[in-house]
């Protein structure tokens, strides 16, 4: 049977033209970028260029790329960074319900350590933050506003630039965890008024374990440094640069920049392509997060009466993905969907599928009847494997 991979907002396959432009960094150079001959000057001359095409990728100068591990350490990096090198009176934050993980928990970790005060903006019922909340939460104390560009769960896209306007009208940094969104639709950070953007490179056809912080020169000016030594990246994430990952994520964002349009469209029919083949085949299919501002990608669909891990396991060889990745397994069931209003047993039958710029025809038509059979199967179990 065929092997189908429906994952990518969890994670895509490396292009090979990706591997191709990290390949000569792995094994034809040496050095150290921060080193002054010349083998380390030709490894800081890649580095740099990687650090253009990521800034050019999210409308930013290249030199307010500081490149890290990922968007997980660039959230951080974010809220802690500015958290610890915050005045006094301003000590609060306000996260979005639908946030990550990766924003959610360090903002968690900062209330609990007393080094910030937490508030949690609401979201509509079609899943973008509601404006009228998150304006009515901001006051002179607020810090950071953290909202994400694109929900990782339902593709749902927020209102960055009226979230950026009145996080200023407050004083407030606007932080925008934009991993999903950047490459697969056109994201300018300036644009959109967000003083810092996290980015991964493993969500663009990139390699896993590198990925971006990108912010205005005086937002990464107040941010305290994530770890200390040598004072690579601005001071603020020391240590010896992963040069080939570094070179990925650039060549990465450079495809992206070049083809995110045309494979935006190529995608989006595919989706629906899947949406409507499964509709076709079932009853009570139904689509979370308002379907007219999302991503091309993405589609979160419940099937009523059947449990959606029972589902995902009896798909294989298709992979897709329990609400977030980073919920497989967990015992609650996702916030962002209960954010949204869904109830637990709703959100509990709820898969997400995520294609991207490997996704094929045939690859739907082929994962579209076995999504059914595993669909009717659950739903032949007594009471559907319901929790």
């Amino acid at each position: 049977m065929q092997e189908v991979y429906l994952d990518y907002n969890g994670s895509a396959p490396l292009d090979p033209r990706v591997a191709e432009a990290m390949w000569g960094q792995m094994t034809g150079a040496v050095g150290n970028a921060s080193s002054s001959h010349r083998f380390g000057v030709r490894r800081a001359a890649a580095v740099d260029d990687a650090r253009e095409q990521v800034g050019a990728l999210v409308g930013a100068a290249p030199s307010g790329v500081v490149f890290c591990s990922g968007a997980t350490e660039a959230n951080n990096l974010a809220l802690v960074g500015l958290a610890e090198a915050a005045p006094a009176e301003r000590n609060r934050i306000v996260v979005s319900a639908v946030e990550h993980a990766s924003v959610r928990e360090p903002a968690r970790w900062l209330l609990e350590q007393g080094r910030a005060k937490l508030d949690v903006a609401g979201v509509t019922p079609g899943g973008w933050v509601d404006l009228d909340e998150l304006d009515s939460l901001l006051g002179p104390d607020v810090l950071a506003v953290s909202v994400m560009a694109a929900n990782s769960e339902t593709g749902v896209l927020n209102p960055v630039a009226q979230a950026a306007e009145q996080a200023h009208a407050a004083g407030a940094v606007l932080h925008c965890d934009a991993t999903q969104m950047v490459g697969r639709l056109p994201f300018d950070m300036a644009a959109e008024g967000a003083d810092l953007v996290s980015l991964s490179g493993h969500k663009i056809c990139g390699p896993t374990g590198v990925g971006a912080l990108v912010g205005t020169r005086s937002v990464l000016g107040r941010l305290h440094p994530a770890v200390h030594g040598g004072g690579q990246e601005r001071g603020l994430r020391s240590g010896s640069l992963n040069v080939a990952g570094i070179v990925g994520l650039g060549a990465a964002a450079a495809i992206c920049a070049g083809e995110h349009s045309v494979k935006a469209a190529a995608v989006g029919g595919l989706r629906d392509r899947l949406v409507a083949g499964l509709r076709g085949a079932l009853e009570a299919v139904s689509e979370n997060g308002d379907t007219t501002r999302r991503l091309p990608n993405t589609a979160s669909i419940r099937f009523a009466d059947a449990d959606a891990e029972a589902v995902v396991f009896n798909m294989d060889p298709v992979a897709a993905s329990v609400g977030s990745a980073c919920h497989s397994g967990a015992i609650e069931p996702s916030p962002t969907l209960l954010a949204m209003g869904l109830s637990r047993e709703a959100a509990f039958e709820t898969v997400r599928f995520s294609l991207g710029r490997f996704t094929t025809e045939a690859e739907v038509d082929a994962a579209i009847p076995q999504t059914v059979a595993a669909v009717r199967y659950v739903r032949s179990m007594d009471g559907g494997g319901a929790r």
